[in-house]
């Protein structure tokens, strides 16, 4: 239980591009007296924020640091490059690296791709945030790389993008500490990995209920034993005779004729 243990609540840090619309939904279905608290964060906060109990999951990108938190990979991203609308690259549906070399290709200080080495040729300075990048590629200044969410995030009418077919890519996963999977992280997971609201896995289900004996003397269904319901054995009539009152005759397989005349 996270929150205080009178009021609880589950807070989810997200990193830009990430939309957690469709899980929040789903968790106030299911959850509605448990309020659902989003912290936004950026990719480089997000660790000391759930290391803090800032939050108690986020949807960050990977990699995390396995030795202090868990996760659970969700999807990978497409690498797409930003461009003006009027640049050369806008003319095919996509590119690789090479493609690039002759630009300068921006690389700002919160990159999520992990670069060994950026495509194309580095610009004097490294934009601090990718939202100053984007900025300086609609001046006309660079080309931007980076996952699709973010492009998409940041988009403006004078620009647009294309896949880098050979780009590193992005990944995106459901972390938290290791040593504080509550309850509610637990909800949140089998959520995201769509399990139905009967889904027990991952929680403690709750004890059986020990069946009740029948009473003596009656059958499962609480009535006598060889009685309807009207108290009567079998179907309720009369054993013997028919729906009129009068005793069944039992029939003949011969056939019927006049009496014969005595001669």
């Amino acid at each position: 239980m996270t929150g205080s243990e009178e009021s609880p609540s589950f807070r989810l840090a997200y990193v830009p591009g990430v939309t957690p619309a469709k899980w929040v939904r789903i968790w106030n279905e299911r959850l509605p007296d448990v309020p659902l608290a989003l912290v936004p964060v950026t990719a480089a906060e997000a660790p000391e924020v759930l290391r803090d109990r800032g939050a108690d999951a986020g949807l960050v990108r990977l990699p995390v640091d396995r030795t202090v938190f868990s996760a659970i990979p969700l999807y990978t991203e497409t690498t797409v490059v930003v461009v003006p609308k009027d640049h050369v690259v806008a003319a095919v549906d996509e590119v690789s690296a090479d493609d690039l070399a002759e630009d300068i290709v921006l690389h700002p200080l919160d990159d999520v791709l992990g670069w060994e080495r950026p495509p194309g040729r580095p610009a004097i300075e490294r934009p601090a945030t990718t939202a100053d990048a984007i900025e300086l590629v609609a001046a006309g200044v660079g080309l931007l790389v980076v996952p699709q969410s973010l492009a998409r995030l940041h988009h403006r009418r004078d620009l647009t993008y294309r896949p880098v077919t050979d780009a590193p890519e992005s990944s995106v996963a459901l972390s938290w500490p290791e040593d504080a999977t509550t309850d509610l992280v637990e909800d949140f997971i089998g959520i995201v990995r769509g399990r139905t609201v009967n889904s027990t896995r991952g929680r403690t289900p709750p004890p059986a209920q020990p069946k009740r004996k029948p009473a003596a003397g009656k059958t499962a269904s609480g009535k006598a034993a060889g009685k309807t319901a009207a108290g009567k054995p079998g179907s309720g009539k009369a054993a013997g005779k028919n729906p009129r009152g009068r005793s069944a005759a039992p029939k003949s397989g011969g056939r019927r004729g006049r009496p014969r005349r005595r001669s």
